[in-house]
């Protein structure tokens, strides 16, 4: 596999992160230094009993190890998310790149842009098995509503445009209503959310899903435990999507 695409596309990903960032620091010159955005970054590394994707719909159907990495500044923000199997193949990447539209405590939005591959196994017949890498590019809009410190209604929409002659296109809806560090006696932090979409891919792609997730840590603690699944409510993918659920720990810096 030519791996020179990918690397060009990190070379103009690592450029437009950094314009963005230079951006924001001559937007803020003129600002006291109290009230200039810094720069923050975080990295959430998990472990899970059955690769589920960033939408639910989808899977690895095996375990997998994923990174989530966050670089913010003010109102801008990159945020890349690498997925591997067990065996370290590549499985997705994605590249978010999102800009605060609105940000005010209440309410959110936020726009944003990606882009992606994602790998699967290919064997030509009698012939050796080869990793076959496609591209993506997505729209994405975002509104998050709190209605208290820990509770909060997401709703987004996304364009997703697969590269390759038979990539999926389509669109993504998306809600998850969440909320948040439930405290369970003096050290046990409970999170809940109930996420609800639909997709409405080419090829016979279509479909709405539920998707409940909760999640438990202790506090001060950088680890969490965390229980999802998915399943189907109405689809016309045959054969019907089965029932996926998925177990594992993350660990955030």
């Amino acid at each position: 596999m030519d791996l020179r695409p990918h690397f060009n596309l990190t070379a103009v990903l690592t450029v437009f992160l950094l314009i963005l960032l230079v951006t924001s620091d001559l937007l803020a010159a003129e600002r006291p230094d109290s009230t200039r955005p810094k720069l923050k970054a975080g990295l959430t590394l998990s472990l899970n009993s059955n690769g589920i994707a960033s939408i639910p719909a989808f899977s690895l159907d095996k375990p997998a190890l994923m990174a989530a990495p966050v670089l913010s500044k003010g109102r801008f923000s990159y945020e890349p998310v690498l997925a591997y199997g067990l065996n370290l193949k590549p499985w997705f990447i994605d590249n978010w790149f999102n800009f605060k539209l609105i940000n005010r405590p209440a309410f959110e939005l936020r726009a944003a842009w990606n882009l992606s591959s994602f790998f699967t196994e290919y064997t030509p017949e009698n012939d050796r098995t080869f990793l076959k890498a496609e591209r993506y590019y997505a729209y994405a809009l975002t509104g998050t509503w709190r209605f208290a410190p820990k509770t909060s209604l997401q709703l987004a929409y996304w364009n997703d445009r697969g590269q390759e002659e038979e990539s999926l296109k389509g669109h993504f809806l998306n809600m998850v209503l969440e909320k948040a560090e439930m405290p369970i006696g003096n050290h046990i932090l409970f999170t809940a959310a109930l996420q609800v979409f639909y997709i409405d891919y080419t090829g016979e792609n279509d479909g709405l899903f539920v998707t409940p997730k909760v999640s438990a840590s202790v506090r001060n603690v950088p680890l969490t435990l965390f229980i999802m699944a998915t399943q189907a409510v109405q689809s016309n993918i045959d054969p019907f999507p089965k029932f996926r659920w998925n177990i594992g720990i993350a660990y955030t810096l």
